[in-house]
């Protein structure tokens, strides 16, 4: 069923039993790559300029008939999304939205969510958008079904057998940044809005069927975005590498996503109309995704509380945090960072990488501290009793503790 074929200089395995073999387009040095194909890898990605015309198709594809868009609020009203609604009206799918979700998702929301998908009759979401969109959408096609409480399904051991697994709804993702991930993630990451956790909700089924990636809805993005985003998908990156569990396909993953944030998010942030840095970022962000796989670490574990006590955007925070972390984590990752260095056109190993980050974050206007997005000392902590029991903990390469992480959190602040 699987075979191996060469075309041009790249390799690429086909396996027949699928309808969309992936395809690698071939290019001759100093051609310009075409950046469109079809991948399977982690789910059914779309990719490329103009494929939100595939819509109609994919929602097909995964059976769905009365599909409800969800997206964000401030995505609700802009010219991209009103586009993706006229493309499912011209097919007969109708164009329902739902779009009461706040940039960190709470459980207020899913239920008003859940509500609107029940009343409308629909059979399967289309999570549209950035992070907030695409957790809140596929978390609203996941408890649509669920007769427990959404905190019942927290990453925690085997919890998520207990959902219902034949009650959840279908999920098409369609991303409109270049950052989270969420698109080929099997969790959603919901802020409980009585105690400011970020929680991870956990289920298999959370992977979307099929995965839209169109670069073109993401040259709306203003700077600020651009870099949070960006810088998002270089931290899953960079975590994942640094992680100590063995999962040498995402090592590599992460290594090469890597790369694409180093050479293509100044090109994006520069000049948001350059569709081939968009095209790439947005393969960095799925790749980030499929690489933390492997893990995250400190970074993860500081900015979900903060964003859910401050409210900031989280890959900006991701951004902030990464200089100190890298230095609590700098004897251990040390010699895979020299290694790494190098590939990435960095000179001086782990030393220069430490120092790139900081003027790769000044270079895309990141602020210095967290004090800059409005975190206060009072707050630490509180910030460090959650971060404790954030499953982001246990991927750190460094075990993380009480008086590490304040250490942590005074640092960067």
């Amino acid at each position: 069923e699987i075979s191996a074929c060469l075309v041009g200089s790249e390799m690429c395995i086909r396996d027949r039993s699928q309808p969309h073999a992936p395809q690698i387009l071939p290019s001759q040095e100093g051609d310009e790559m075409t950046l469109t194909a079809n991948w399977s890898y982690p789910t059914a990605i779309k990719f490329g300029a103009g494929r939100i015309a595939e819509l109609p198709a994919a929602c097909a594809q995964a059976g769905i008939k009365r599909p409800l868009l969800v997206t964000d609020k401030g995505l609700a009203g802009l010219p991209v999304t009103a586009g993706a609604l006229d493309i499912l009206e011209a097919a007969g799918l109708g164009r329902a939205m739902f779009s009461e979700v706040d940039p960190n998702p709470n459980e207020i929301n899913l239920a008003a969510g859940v509500a609107a998908y029940q009343a409308g009759g629909h059979d399967g979401v289309i999570a549209f958008g950035g992070g907030s969109g695409l957790d809140l959408g596929k978390c609203v096609a996941f408890m649509a079904g669920q007769t427990r409480p959404v905190w019942d399904f927290e990453d925690v051991g085997d919890w998520w057998t207990r959902a219902d697994a034949d009650a959840i709804a279908p999920i098409i993702a369609v991303p409109t940044t270049a950052g989270t991930g969420s698109e080929v993630g099997r969790a959603s990451v919901i802020t409980n809005s009585v105690t400011h956790a970020k929680k991870i909700i956990f289920h298999p089924k959370f992977l979307p069927t099929v995965v839209i990636c169109d670069p073109e809805l993401t040259v709306g993005m203003p700077k600020f975005i651009t870099a949070g985003t960006g810088l998002d998908a270089f931290a899953h990156c960079v975590e994942a590498f640094s992680s100590p569990h063995y999962h040498p396909m995402s090592q590599g993953i992460a290594l090469e996503g890597m790369r694409l944030v180093i050479d293509y998010l100044p090109r994006a942030y520069a000049d948001g109309t350059d569709i081939e840095a968009r095209a790439q970022m947005m393969s960095a962000a799925a790749m980030g995704a499929t690489a933390f796989q492997k893990g995250l670490g400190a970074i993860h574990a500081m900015s979900h509380p903060i964003g859910a006590h401050f409210n900031t955007h989280h890959g900006t925070t991701n951004a902030v945090c990464m200089p100190a972390v890298l230095d609590l984590n700098a004897d251990v990752i040390r010699d895979r960072i020299d290694r790494a260095a190098g590939y990435l056109g960095i000179t001086g190993g782990y030393d220069g990488f430490r120092a790139f980050v900081q003027d790769f974050n000044d270079s895309l206007g990141i602020p210095r501290s967290l004090r800059d997005l409005g975190v206060t000392e009072a707050a630490i902590p509180d910030l460090v009793r959650d971060a404790l029991t954030d499953p982001s903990c246990g991927g750190n390469p460094v075990t993380l503790t009480e008086a590490n992480l304040t250490a942590l959190f005074k640092a960067a602040l």
